[in-house]
């Protein structure tokens, strides 16, 4: 223990006197979350419309004026020639057509029935569903005006009992994409500290040459690792710490479970994400190197998290392929316990999953460090 305490206040001087790690350290992460939790979201509020009216009537008055209320729509442009508006799309300068044919306000009154066309640029997929789902909305908003106000087709006219659908959205009720999106970011903040300087922290003794120093001191091995892992893994949990007081005081994310589950998950995890730095660091010879593997396993391990897009909607491969990736894991542990409250028991598969991770990492770094060191 004597020899450990030596080795831990070496590498916390080492850390403090590094200027160019401070700085990833204490305000790359700060930054970070700030700017991501804002810019990461699926949110739409901007969709650019145009709008091309040929009826000119006070129905169609009445729909241009519900897009231009919503709050989801922004009118870029008002014309009567559907190749103009076309033109808007192809240099994508709109997101959405509405076209108001000639005399639709006369058909709907003596066939009951007309059309109205939606011309939508689809190079995003996801401003495409979401601009198709607002539209129709809208439409379909006023088609019960109309048949309301028209025909005296009502509720309370008819006598006809509807049924009301109510919605009521648990954990987050306002549906605000911040609270889904901060607990995320966290995980992926303390992970790029445990991943990135931890492995080339290790690698860099390599690559000056005082790896070979430190083998023929008294200094064992384990002691060596251990003395070089528990800084960044001390770091982690104050960097998650002052993760969360951050999204309480600015985004006001609730935190409904227990503060000690969430640390005692992030102790776990971070032994994870420590193994994967120290066999990274095994298998290369610079900081350069570690640097690539690393961030070539972290935007894998990212991508297929469910971070950005549910792991539900990827293909059956890719759900398969993601039992090994313990981000998924920990982005599951950190949401439940903080948006839901869940118990240990609640969380317990995903514990042991990476119970198991830490293990067998471990196993594989240390062998492989012995092996080539």
């Amino acid at each position: 223990m004597r020899t450990l305490k030596f080795i831990l206040q070496k590498e916390f001087k080492q850390i403090f006197r590094n200027k160019s790690m401070l700085p990833m350290i204490f305000i790359m992460p700060l930054v970070q979350l700030l700017v991501l939790v804002n810019a990461a979201t699926f949110e739409i509020k901007n969709i650019d419309l145009v709008i091309v009216d040929k009826d000119l009537s006070s129905t169609s008055r009445e729909l241009t004026s519900k897009f231009k209320g919503s709050p989801f729509f922004n009118v870029v442009k008002t014309t009567f020639s559907v190749q103009q508006a076309e033109e808007y799309l192809y240099k994508d300068k709109g997101d959405l057509v509405l076209v108001i044919p000639e005399n639709f306000e006369k058909k709907l009154v003596r066939e009951q029935n007309s059309e109205i066309q939606l011309l939508i640029n689809a190079i995003d997929g996801v401003v495409a569903g979401l601009s198709s789902y607002y539209a129709t909305s809208i439409i379909a908003s006023l088609n019960k005006d109309v048949i309301t106000r028209w025909f005296g087709v009502s509720e309370a006219s008819s006598g006809i009992k509807q049924i009301k659908v109510e919605y009521s959205h648990w954990y987050n009720p306002e549906l605000d994409y911040k609270t889904f999106m901060v607990p995320g970011i966290l995980v992926l903040l303390i992970t790029n500290i445990g991943l990135f300087l931890a492995g080339m922290n290790l690698v860099r003794e390599k690559e000056i040459g005082t790896i070979e120093q430190i083998n023929v001191t008294p200094i064992k091995k384990h002691q060596f690792i251990i003395g070089k892992l528990i800084p960044f893994w001390i770091i982690s949990i104050f960097e998650l710490a002052l993760g969360l007081v951050i999204g309480k005081l600015v985004f006001d994310i609730p935190i409904i479970g227990s503060l000690w589950l969430i640390f005692g998950a992030t102790a776990l995890y971070m032994l994870v994400v420590l193994a994967i730095g120290l066999f990274i660091s095994t298998i290369t010879e610079n900081q350069l190197q570690a640097m690539f593997f690393s961030f070539f396993f972290n935007l894998v391990f990212i991508l297929m998290s469910g971070l950005f897009t549910a792991v539900e909607s990827m293909p059956e491969w890719g759900q398969i392929l993601n039992k090994i990736n313990p981000i998924a894991y920990f982005i599951r542990v950190m949401r439940m316990v903080l948006l839901k409250g869940s118990g240990f028991t609640d969380i317990l598969p995903e514990i042991a999953s990476l119970s198991i991770f830490a293990i067998l990492m471990f196993i594989l770094a240390v062998w492989n460090y012995k092996k080539t060191s």
